[in-house]
């Protein structure tokens, strides 16, 4: 997939960094299931899109994706028959804490191999146009990282954008590139309106290229307690390390300290896929001015975007709005108010609301389960297991559940015992019981399953074997 690269080309690395909950475009993006593992409308993920790009620039046995242990086997389920040797590379922080210590992960097996290699970081969740520039853009930024500079991306600003932090161009480097003179954090309207007045600021894509020794050194000097973890990583568990670190961007904890920092400026079209908004203005639009993506019905309507996913949606003489329906929730706010999802997922939070952490169907490693009721003392769930998948063995303190078949072959173990069950046969799981769901047909199962009890949560499971390698104990999500 990935062109013939030149002698020039041979010691750069890609980290693609897949994490994060894109609270943003919810509630489409939910924290199991982020925007950049999802098909926007594009036929790809934002994910794949990402990747299939970078091979383009970089050889696809040089590139590692950073993603949440939550996301990794999805992660690598996408790749997989995308860029096989990406599927094979994926890294899994145990939990969240920003950029800085991801690209540190990324960058762990790539100092093994090259101390001095160059390397690009890439967030999954860009959309780029214009091929041939991106690559060139890229080559310049390896010749820059190769001299020691810390090179970053500007994007010439469209509008004063409040959502993006910016780049003020400094000393002209050549080529379209410049020393970086500051930089300025997501400014209010009127600061970005007198940034985009003075011609001097640009849009920081987040995109870098650095030599890893030299990235290396600058967190030594700016952000220790990083590089301290990090260079005794070996010496503990990665999840122990990993979780005493305090939350930092790579931005806020090196770059915005580090010297030598150079900007190539972005001869590309280019889009943080980051919001309700960005998808609106990059959507396909009606003789109204609308966006409508899914089962809508919409009357006498101008300038929206209306989304539906797994319900029927119906509107009528609305303008300038956005309105995003799942089968669990919706989402109703104007168009030049879509920079405030966000406080409304905060909002949600603080409430403890399950609709900011996963849709009604949740993906798992051996397939998925959609909620298709609940109430005090019982839930109703759509089990589906794809030949060869298997669940945990596993055990819940709380709930008994009753399984009916609907299609395919099930082998259920309880307790010591096998057996196997077809379709409109149904079986007890008693509260306390050893027991495990598997598929060993060649068709997909699909089961109904009834839980009852007085505590129903996923994180009431205790796990005994699991084939997917995730924790085995207590205290694990789903089955």
């Amino acid at each position: 997939m990935a062109n013939a690269h030149c002698d020039d080309r041979q010691n750069r690395y890609a980290i693609v960094l897949a994490g994060g909950s894109g609270t943003r475009l919810w509630p489409l993006s939910r924290t199991l299931l982020p925007k950049q593992l999802l098909d926007l409308g594009d036929g790809a993920t934002l994910l794949q899109a990402t990747v299939r790009r970078v091979v383009e620039a970089f050889d696809a046995t040089r590139l590692y994706v950073v993603t949440n242990e939550e996301h990794a086997f999805e992660v690598r389920s996408q790749l997989k028959g995308l860029v096989p040797q990406a599927a094979a590379q994926v890294l899994a922080e145990p939990v969240g804490r920003n950029t800085l210590p991801a690209i540190l992960l990324g960058l762990a097996p790539i100092v093994d191999a090259d101390p001095e290699a160059v390397v690009g970081v890439f967030p999954a969740d860009h959309r780029i146009d214009d091929r041939p520039a991106w690559i060139a853009a890229m080559d310049r930024a390896a010749a820059l990282a190769r001299d020691g500079w810390f090179v970053t991306f500007g994007i010439p600003p469209r509008s004063p954008e409040t959502g993006y932090g910016y780049i003020h161009r400094g000393e002209a480097l050549g080529e379209g590139s410049y020393a970086v003179a500051g930089f300025t954090e997501k400014p209010d309207l009127a600061t970005a309106q007198r940034l985009l007045a003075g011609g001097e600021h640009f849009w920081n894509s987040g995109m870098f290229v650095f030599r890893a020794d030299v990235f290396c050194d600058a967190v030594a000097a700016h952000a220790p307690e990083f590089f301290e973890w990090w260079a005794a990583r070996g010496e503990r568990p990665l999840r122990d390390g990993y979780s005493s670190l305090p939350d930092m961007s790579v931005d806020y904890g090196v770059v915005e300290k580090a010297g030598r920092i150079a900007m190539v400026e972005a001869p590309f079209d280019w889009d943080d896929l980051g919001s309700w908004e960005a998808l609106y203005r990059l959507g396909e639009k009606d003789g109204s001015g609308c966006v409508v993506q899914g089962e809508v019905l919409a009357l006498d309507c101008e300038g929206s975007l209306f989304y539906s996913q797994g319900s029927s949606l119906a509107v009528a003489g609305v303008k300038d709005m956005i309105v995003i329906q799942t089968r669990d929730a919706t989402l109703v706010c104007p168009v030049s108010e879509a920079q405030r999802v966000k406080d409304v997922v905060g909002a949600l939070k603080s409430q403890g609301s399950k609709l900011v952490e996963a849709h009604v169907t949740v993906r798992r490693p051996w397939g998925s389960y959609t909620v298709l009721e609940g109430g005090p003392g019982y839930k109703i769930k759509r089990i589906e297991v794809p030949p060869a998948g298997r669940l945990s063995l596993q055990m819940h303190h709380h709930r008994s559940e009753h399984w009916v078949v609907v299609s395919g072959t099930a082998l259920v173990q309880i307790g010591d015992e096998e057996r196997l069950l077809t379709e409109n046969q149904s079986v007890d799981i008693p509260k306390g019981s050893k027991h495990r769901l598997s598929n060993p047909g060649k068709v997909p199962v699909e089961i109904i399953e009834i839980q009852s009890g007085p505590y129903l949560e996923e994180d009431d499971i205790v796990r005994f074997d699991d084939v997917y390698g995730r924790k085995v104990g207590g205290g694990g999500k789903a089955s």
